[in-house]
């Protein structure tokens, strides 16, 4: 953990602990080869990505008390997964991000620039 770096190429922060989140479910928005969704962005949910991604078949504002998720509501952070990020930054619904505790891994998949624009 202490190696992971974020978009500035500085040590990662935490993202949120609540709700929990991260793939790991321990605050950060790191990734591992098991991370196949890349749950790499730090983002700040919005009612119109919270919807957008809802009718994309990933609804993540309906609790499931089985996972100890609590569904996300305007204003939460929570870990995204780039491609889901960068299909919403196209739509023009994507959330606003949190550069600090974004895993550098997402400057793979969109450049420093863009993020930049969307950030918190």
């Amino acid at each position: 953990m202490n190696d992971v770096k974020n978009v500035f190429g500085e040590k990662l922060i935490g993202c949120c602990t609540d709700p929990m989140t991260g793939f790991y479910r321990d605050g950060y928005c790191r990734t591992s080869p098991a991370d196949t969704g890349t749950h790499v962005v730090c983002a700040v949910m919005t009612e119109e990505f919270l919807d957008y991604t809802k009718s994309k078949g990933n609804d993540l504002s309906t609790p499931i008390p089985a996972y100890q998720f609590p569904g996300l509501k305007p204003g939460d952070k929570w870990c995204l997964c780039v491609n889901r990020w960068l299909e919403a930054e196209k739509a023009g619904v994507a959330p606003f991000i949190d550069l600090e505790a974004t895993d550098q891994k997402a400057l793979q998949y969109t450049s420093i620039h863009v993020l930049k624009t969307y950030a918190i």
